[in-house]
């Protein structure tokens, strides 16, 4: 016979306690626990004392086999490793109206011709979903049902046993049995943890859609992406078409991978050629602009960054960059002021990636740096150099990993790679970036 045990559950940080309090010690939010029972599965000293079997196995008598589906999305199924795993849980983040609807309802798509698929909505209705396939030139193949009660989702899954269910988003979901809304810590949380025993025991492979919050993480509790196996994120720029589905936590395969798709009226297409998307060919060589190779999991895209150079109005110059991190930005500066003669101090500077890429990867400090130097001196570098190198505070320039990977994508694409040079000042002056400063500062001595 079962025991009833009452807790009380913090509704904004999930907190458990067994007395109410008026705030909580965790978050610090006042009148936020809410009692609930929980069935506890033993009652009695008899049940205490039952002993309990467990059949151990030897780890290299066990065969590895996971069964894949493919989502007929190249790029999608390169990220996941091959392919869905079969009993898995995908966790989808992204921005608002960044497309991460739109790449599921093409995957529902292309699994539903070969596979059962269930797509439970909580944010948009029936009419919602069958407008936006029908803009997408797509003919629905798979099932669709709009619903947020956890209790029913199961009922559905035990009787049809798709092979893949979709939820958008997991935020909408709750269960009866918690004493908050939808979207607190506590719903997502215990939502979460039960679709993932539901995809173990019945072998279903689901993908889970999260909100961002403004910090760019999957809101709810942390605890939700260690719950599932994959985590993914589609970002982008919003008036920009390039979207990248970015593998942060891969179970079954490598992290860190990307795919690369384009944004257009009719979905989410693939990229072929990478690079030519965010180089832009402007004929003569224009101050200001340099070519770098960066990489992205294992694959070398080459991405243009521009640099704009302007005395400051004001007394404090400014510093503004997209596609760059800010803080590694006054970090190139000072040391070009430092190490190159270079004076920054009074300018603005304006730094922007080409395509609304963000870059990540240290071996585009060179590019920077040169693109920098080039808008100060008004002194503009060939079309065809590509420059990659990460720039340490001494000014030398230190090799990068993968540098074989990227310089044979360079050479492919019919471009020349990063000049030798030990230091910044260096590979600067053999593109006649540092020659006028260094003839006023050897006059000024």
């Amino acid at each position: 016979m079962a025991k009833t045990k009452t807790l009380f559950v913090c509704s904004n940080c999930g907190e458990e306690s067994i007395t109410w309090q008026g705030r909580c010690p965790v978050c610090g939010e006042w009148n936020t626990f809410k009692e609930f029972k929980v069935e506890t599965s033993y009652a009695g000293t008899k049940a205490r004392n039952e002993s309990i079997t467990l059949q151990t196995l030897n780890i290299a008598q066990i065969e590895e086999h996971l069964g894949r589906i493919s989502t007929g999305l190249s790029e999608f199924d390169s990220v996941l490793g091959g392919g869905i795993v079969k009993g898995s849980v995908i966790l989808l983040g992204g921005e608002p109206g960044i497309g991460k609807s739109t790449l599921l309802l093409q995957v529902a798509q292309s699994v539903g011709s070969v596979e059962k698929v269930i797509y439970f909505s909580g944010e948009e209705s029936e009419v919602q979903v069958a407008g936006r396939a029908k803009r997408l030139g797509l003919e629905p193949c798979f099932l669709f049902a709009n619903e947020t009660r956890l209790t029913t989702i199961r009922s559905v899954l035990e009787t049809e046993m798709p092979s893949l269910v979709i939820i958008d988003s997991i935020q909408t979901l709750y269960d009866e049995a918690f004493p908050s809304t939808p979207g607190s810590l506590v719903q997502v949380r215990e939502c979460s943890l039960k679709l993932q025993d539901m995809a173990k025991q019945l072998g279903i492979s689901v993908i889970l859609v999260g909100h961002i919050t403004k910090e760019g993480t999957v809101a709810g509790p942390k605890t939700l992406e260690h719950m599932v196996d994959v985590v993914l994120y589609l970002e982008g720029e919003p008036r920009s078409e390039m979207r990248i589905l970015r593998s942060m936590k891969n179970r079954f395969g490598a992290t860190n991978e990307v795919g690369l798709f384009q944004l257009s009226e009719t979905g989410l297409s693939i990229v072929t050629d990478p690079s030519g998307v965010f180089i832009e060919d402007h004929g003569d060589p224009v101050p200001g602009t340099a070519l770098t190779a960066v990489l992205e999991g294992v694959r070398p895209i080459l991405v243009e960054v521009q640099a704009l150079v302007m005395p400051t109005p004001f007394g404090y110059p400014k510093r503004t960059s997209l596609g760059v991190d800010l803080q590694r930005l006054h970090i190139l500066l000072a040391i070009l002021d430092s190490r190159t003669n270079a004076s920054f101090a009074s300018s603005d500077v304006f730094i922007n990636v080409v395509g609304g890429y963000k870059i990540q990867d240290r071996g585009a400090d060179l590019a920077l740096c040169m693109a920098m130097l080039s808008a100060s001196g008004g002194v503009a570098i060939p079309n065809k150099q590509v420059f990659y190198g990460e720039v340490g505070l001494t000014g030398e320039v230190r090799k990068v990993s993968q540098s074989e990977r990227r310089a044979k994508e360079v050479s492919r694409l019919g471009y020349i790679a990063t000049p030798n040079g030990k230091t910044i000042r260096d590979i600067g002056a053999q593109f006649n970036l540092l020659n006028k400063r260094d003839r006023k500062t050897n006059h000024a001595d």
